[in-house]
């Protein structure tokens, strides 16, 4: 606890977590630059290997070259200054040099992950006339685009551009395959990349817009797992303004640290700061490894043996559920183990502390906590904390976090229950949709724009963030829903049976504006929701009471988070099923 006396009681003017950053870190000033600039600045060598592909190493100097060769060839397509620039990649080389390439042309990439509606929507708002993406679009995709918006072109880049399949394990290629499907995209509207990079070999026109890193650069859609999915915007500054706070996060002085992104898409914006750009930046050799299915993400583990991976808990549940890693095998490796993208539970923590543990790893197990609208992470693991009850670290060293009442420009105090709110050179520039933005980006009385996060939690006056739901979400009678508090006082309950478990809140029909939790539980063989439900109730509060306790025979995922929206949307779908029923039965009593 800090027995600091000249405390204000606003987080925002004491700043305590400062202490705990040394002067050259607490000192730091943002870099005032283009995206090219900044990793030209950082990189070590021109020929020192950048990435590795699938058994290719690339230079810097080959990712500078593809860039502009890329450029030359965007501008040839016809794209120009404050164009939007669809991109339907994974995280392979040729993003990396179409993001630079957008850069210095002066538009934007635009990325999205969701339906094939939804991204032709997206495709169709941008008014582009072409789109890049992989070779394993399907036909009736490719038609869609055609038809749905004012596409006329599209870039099909093979997924081994840049490797060998040769050198790919079975089950990446196995992985890889199942991605295309009977009938390809082909026809006259289509190139390949070298066809694509032809076409700027003959361009003589303008290339290089005029350089501006406050532009939009990169635009992400939301994943739709915690409300409607928002285009976010971000220029070159405001991820600068993230990747150089956490630079020396995972590094070593004694070597180069190795760096893992596996599965996961740049269509997130946490995938291309804290992913892709952080690593490059920082001196550590970035593995791309986009085709490994989640499932199998502990056998690339074992292979690449990286010191640090963009690990979620989604990953580490299944290097635990997997069976595959051996008691003896050692993972001393890893340099660090923090996990973002969403809350762990205390069971959870422990559990997945215990297998590093078990396992030889010295890092100890951490959650980190940001959101796509501040520009990837926010905070920073604090060791010398117990890492439970949804903290989440301090604040990065520029920015500043503080809580605030709800709905209103009020700062709260240490301790105080209210909304995540941060000011930083991160923020995103905002949403494609003004109203959403301002929204999001508020103007405070202090003269600072603050990101209203729409989080829930609090601050210690140590300045550790505990980050405890999403949202407000009032139950009727009385008591505010917290996901993670109510899952973490059943973790802490131990409950004999319980293995997992975790709460799923919907809108309560009754009463509009109020909220009903719904426990879902994964239990050891033998037990059943009988077995485990009183002790459930007798541990919460009665306001936190479930309506119901149903069993899983694991916890699901969609889209790399805890499938809650999956199971919300059958809860009310069932909800509508049983009202019809229950007024049928009446007509029928009636009758």
């Amino acid at each position: 606890m800090n027995t600091n006396t000249n405390l204000t009681g606003k987080p925002s003017v004491d700043r305590p977590w400062m202490k705990f950053y040394p002067p050259q870190v607490a000192n730091m000033e943002i870099p005032q630059c283009t995206l090219t600039e900044y990793l030209k600045n950082c990189c070590p060598g021109s020929d020192i290997a950048a990435m590795h592909y699938y058994g290719a190493d690339i230079i810097w100097s080959t990712i500078f070259e593809k860039a502009e060769a890329a450029a030359r060839s965007l501008r040839a397509l016809g794209f120009g200054e404050n164009d939007q620039i669809p991109v339907f990649l994974s995280s392979v080389p040729e993003f990396i040099y179409l993001l630079l390439a957008a850069e210095k042309i002066g538009a934007s990439l635009l990325c999205r992950d969701n339906t094939i509606e939804e991204n032709v929507e997206a495709v169709q708002k941008s008014g582009a006339k072409a789109i890049i993406a992989h070779d394993y679009l399907s036909q009736s995709d490719l038609e869609m685009y055609l038809s749905g918006s004012a596409v006329e072109k599209v870039v099909l880049v093979d997924a081994c551009q840049s490797c060998s399949r040769a050198d790919m394990p079975e089950y990446i290629q196995k992985s890889l395959d199942s991605r295309y499907s009977a009938k390809n995209a082909e026809g006259p509207a289509t190139m390949n990349w070298d066809e694509f990079l032809a076409l700027g070999e003959s361009y003589t026109g303008t290339v290089e817009a005029l350089k501006d890193y406050n532009r939009p650069l990169f635009r992400a859609y939301t994943s739709g797992s915690t409300g409607p999915s928002k285009q976010v915007i971000h220029s070159a500054h405001t991820m600068i303004a993230v990747v150089h706070q956490m630079n020396f996060y995972a590094g070593s002085g004694q070597f180069r640290p190795t760096w893992m992104l596996a599965c996961l898409p740049p269509a997130l914006v946490a995938v291309v700061v804290s992913g892709l750009l952080m690593p490059l930046s920082s001196n550590k050799l970035l593995i791309l490894n986009p085709f490994c299915a989640p499932e199998d993400i502990d056998l690339e583990m074992m292979r690449y043996r990286p010191n640090s991976w963009m690990m979620i808990p989604m990953f580490v549940a299944f290097l635990v559920r997997n069976g595959r890693i051996t008691d003896d095998y050692d993972m001393s490796y890893l340099l660090a183990a923090g996990v973002g993208c969403e809350a762990c539970n205390n069971k959870e923590m422990k559990n997945y502390q215990k297998f590093l543990k078990d396992h030889n790893c010295n890092a100890r197990f951490t959650t980190g906590y940001g959101c796509s609208e501040a520009g990837s992470n926010m905070t920073l693991p604090m060791m010398p904390y117990a890492m439970e009850n949804g903290s989440v670290g301090v604040p990065l060293p520029v920015d500043i976090i503080s809580i605030f009442k709800a709905g209103t420009h009020e700062e709260l105090g240490y301790n105080q229950m209210g909304e995540i709110c941060k000011y930083g050179q991160g923020n995103m520039l905002g949403y494609d949709d003004p109203e959403s933005t301002a929204k999001a980006l508020q103007m405070h009385e202090d003269g600072r724009v603050w990101l209203h996060t729409g989080d829930m939690g609090y601050m210690t006056e140590d300045g550790v963030l505990h980050v405890l739901t999403r949202g407000k979400s009032p139950r009727h009678g009385g008591g505010d829903l917290a996901t993670l508090l109510m899952e973490n006082i059943v973790a802490d309950a131990d409950i004999e049976g319980i293995k997992d478990e975790f709460f799923v809140i919907i809108p309560d029909e009754k009463y509009p504006g109020r909220f009903l939790p719904y426990l879902y539980v994964i239990l050891e063989d033998g037990y059943t929701v009988e077995d485990i439900a009183d002790q459930v109730y007798e541990c919460l509060d009665p306001y936190m009471h479930p309506v119901d306790i149903f069993e899983l025979p694991e916890r699901p995922f969609f889209h790399f988070k805890t499938n809650r929206v999956g199971l919300s949307q059958k809860l009310i779908a069932g909800r509508k099923i049983r009202n019809i029923k229950e007024k049928m039965d009446t007509r029928t009593a009636r009758g």
